[in-house]
């Protein structure tokens, strides 16, 4: 698909315009697995060793590249390499009658390698939003990281205040009733 430029796109590099996008296959789990380390591990400690999360996470991932589950995901490849990922999960609301939209869509694990980055980002994520486009989602939320707020607005999201989150607690003995 080509689409116009419009004010705020960002450049892609010659590289990044020449990487594939392509669905992910559970043959790629172990290579996304790797990739979520990389980016997970590099900003908070792990709880848990390298090879215990990737066995772990790569058996996740697989099963629901595999199974009719809501999970998408889309990889970005470099001669043959995996270097990049984002991960789409479509939440189908409740029916009502009142017309209101009935599928959102939770954007998650949208990461590049460093060494590639320059436009791969933004095309990973114009791929995903196409699909939510393609498929009735009417909306994508995500929780960014500071880097990459820049990213989402250019691409039309908005940062304020009207997800509501709680953090639940495993101990639920010392929460207040």
């Amino acid at each position: 698909m080509v689409r116009r430029r419009r004010p705020g796109d960002v450049a892609l590099s010659p590289r990044a315009a020449m990487t594939v996008v392509r669905s992910a296959t559970s043959a790629d789990a172990g290579m996304l697995a790797e990739l979520r380390w990389e980016f997970r591990a590099a900003r908070q400690p792990p709880v848990e060793t390298h090879d215990a999360f990737v066995k772990r996470c790569a058996a996740w991932m697989r099963s629901e590249l595999t199974t009719p589950h809501a999970w998408r995901a889309w990889v970005a490849v470099d001669e043959g390499a995996i270097i990049g990922q984002v991960w789409l999960n479509a939440l189908e609301k409740i029916p009502n009658p009142i017309g209101e939209a009935e599928r959102h869509a939770y954007l998650s694990n949208l990461y590049v390698k460093p060494s590639e980055r320059g436009g791969t980002g933004t095309r990973l994520l114009e791929t995903a939003l196409a699909w939510a486009r393609e498929h009735g989602v009417d909306r994508v939320v995500l929780w960014p990281s500071p880097r990459s707020v820049t990213l989402y607005l250019k691409h039309g999201f908005t940062h304020g205040g009207d997800v509501m989150e709680l953090r639940v607690e495993k101990d639920f003995s010392s929460s207040s009733r």
